[in-house]
């Protein structure tokens, strides 16, 4: 396999100039390799993608495969072409291989760009989305290019610093270059890491947090504090309004009241119950959930029908759709509780805070349900968790397992579970002999449940034992299925029939996956309802099925859903 470099020459022979230049050549087994790399970029993922974030993904990717071709070059080279007699090639074939390859490597791009840009319109057709043009489309080209030479010429200034240091190493200790070299790689890696680690992160973490805690100051367009004495930040509450952050202040402030209720359902409805504690409400967490406790004492929340514990994401946001359905569902007779743990987004506190979410839920939940304890069996309310993304993980974190989740609660709802989650992975990796991993069946689904849609929900009919346990996930839910094991792992769920809402065109390739379903978190939740991560209503179904009241028939489901519609939106974006 040939590897031959193209070099502009340089009208100057200064040594900086050359050097220069030198990040300009290009190798021609990399170059197929990147262009093989970029082509199975365009295949579809998970949702649909528009051209700068195709472009970004491509040319991450045709940056890695150039990595690799260079790789296989180098390694045929050396242990096969080296020993041929025909090798190297005459000067007329490695000039036509100069011609030929990047020749190919463009054609078969901007053809795989024309199918892409058809695939992205199936999938944003099977999401009742506005799909891209052709012409548009064409554009990643363009970027996937940018991004490849940036990343390449950064790869090269690295290896340009190793051999630098190498060359420091050897004046002081003479050795041979290989050991120079790996020395070279060792120095830099240990000082990447320590400025990483020492520095880097440190001054991220303090800017990002600054950054968000100014936020937190906030308050949304349209919230206002609440006069009820059953919402924390009211003039009575123990939890001050100017304490609770921007998502707190949210959280307590929304939602339909009693008289609301009542006028929509033609329902008897209570006042609901929010209680809630922010980051600046005390100055430790233990402070702030005494804090928390003591507001569903002094709301009533123990004599309630029941009690909904909401483990949140990173900033504290609580799904406002999610707590009007359980609000509606019990005509107000119930307590939602919920406390922040982070200024961040879930996505940094996912990878920056690591383990911290599944801590706090943990304190949360076994802070309430202690109390919750003191309180007469015969009377005391249900005990429910909810979470939602991050907010799932977090509420996790209280549980050692299916046991300990039975024998604390009266039902759990979890919606769109990170792939990491301890609990879900359990579940899903020992779901029963020939369940399909987008829908586990696990136990014969005596206890534990999954869902992506009303229908998917198991019907009555089918035995489900109290406790229950229901998670929701969609198929095309990137929050769901990414995973580090993507890079080198072909999971099951790209191996097994796809699920409602994923073209079956969709195909796992090394390294390149990864990448396109990382694409897709950022815009997770940016679809129509009832895809990606973006649930809509279908929570509701979710707590009917897990919490509904006695008696409870799929007309009152109907019911809620019209009103949930009919005042959707009033209450802000949902994340």
């Amino acid at each position: 396999m040939p590897s031959v470099e193209f070099s502009v020459p340089s009208p100057d022979k200064h040594p900086f100039v050359m050097w220069a230049w030198g990040l300009l050549r290009l190798d021609f087994t990399g170059i197929a390799f990147g262009a093989l790399f970029f082509c199975w970029s365009l295949t579809p993922s998970l949702l649909p993608r528009g051209w700068l974030f195709q472009g970004i993904i491509g040319g991450i990717n045709a940056a890695i495969g150039y990595a690799f071709g260079i790789a296989v070059g180098w390694a045929v080279t050396r242990w096969w072409l080296s020993s041929r007699s025909w090798w190297p090639l005459p000067r007329t074939v490695e000039l036509a291989v100069k011609v030929a390859v990047p020749v190919m490597a463009i054609a078969a791009s901007m053809i795989m760009l024309a199918i892409s840009a058809e695939w992205q319109r199936e999938l944003a057709a099977l999401m009742d989305a506005e799909g891209t043009t052709t012409t548009g489309y064409l554009r990643t080209g363009a970027l996937s290019i940018a991004v490849a030479a940036l990343l390449i010429s950064v790869w090269r200034v690295l290896r340009d610093l190793v051999r630098l240091v190498a060359r420091q190493i050897n004046r002081i200790v003479k050795m041979p270059r290989e050991v120079a070299n790996a020395l070279g790689v060792v120095v830099l890696v240990v000082l990447s890491v320590a400025l990483v680690q020492g520095v880097l992160l440190r001054a991220v973490s303090e800017v990002t947090n600054s950054a968000f805690s100014l936020q937190n100051d906030e308050t949304r367009d349209g919230a206002e504090q609440p006069v009820e004495d059953q919402r924390s930040g009211s003039p009575n509450s123990l939890a001050p309004w100017d304490t609770l952050g921007f998502e707190g202040r949210n959280f307590v402030s929304s939602g339909l009241r009693a008289d609301e209720m009542e006028r929509a359902t033609g329902r008897p409805s209570l006042e609901p119950i929010r209680a809630y504690a922010g980051l600046e409400t005390a100055e430790t967490q233990d402070e702030r959930l005494n804090i928390v406790v003591a507001e569903l004492e002094r709301t009533g929340a123990f004599q309630r029908a029941a009690l909904v514990v909401v483990p949140t994401t990173g900033t504290g946001w609580v799904n406002p759709t999610a707590i009007e359905a359980e609000e509606l569902m019990f005509d107000g007779d119930v307590a939602t509780v919920a406390s922040q743990y982070s200024y961040l987004p879930s996505w940094i506190s996912f990878i920056a805070e690591g383990d911290k979410a599944a801590q706090a839920g943990k304190a949360l939940i076994d802070k309430v349900h202690d109390r919750w304890l003191e309180e007469p069996e015969a009377t005391r309310p249900k005990f429910y968790v909810y979470g939602e993304s991050l907010g799932t993980q977090a509420g996790e974190g209280a549980f050692t397992g299916l046991a300990d989740i039975r024998a604390t609660t009266d039902g759990v709802l979890w919606v769109g579970p990170p792939n990491n989650n301890r609990i879900w992975s359990q579940f899903v990796s020992r779901r029963d002999p020939g369940s399909p991993e987008v829908r586990p069946v696990y136990s014969e689904g005596l206890t534990v449940r999954f869902a992506d849609n009303s229908t998917g929900i198991p019907p009555e009919d089918q035995p489900w034992y109290e406790p229950r346990i229901l998670y929701v996930q969609h198929a095309s839910d990137p929050v769901v299925w990414w995973s580090p094991d993507l890079l080198f792992e072909r999971p099951d769920w790209l191996s097994e029939p796809p699920g409602p809402d994923r073209l079956p065109s969709m195909r796992w390739f090394p390294v390149v996956t990864f990448w396109q379903v990382a694409a897709d978190l950022t815009n997770a939740a940016g679809v129509p309802d009832g895809h990606g991560h973006n649930y809509g209503t279908l929570v509701l179904d979710g707590w009917v099925a897990v919490a509904a009241p006695e008696g409870w028939t799929d007309r009152d489901t109907e019911r809620v859903r019209g009103v949930m519609e009919q005042f959707a939106g009033r209450d802000g974006p949902e994340k």
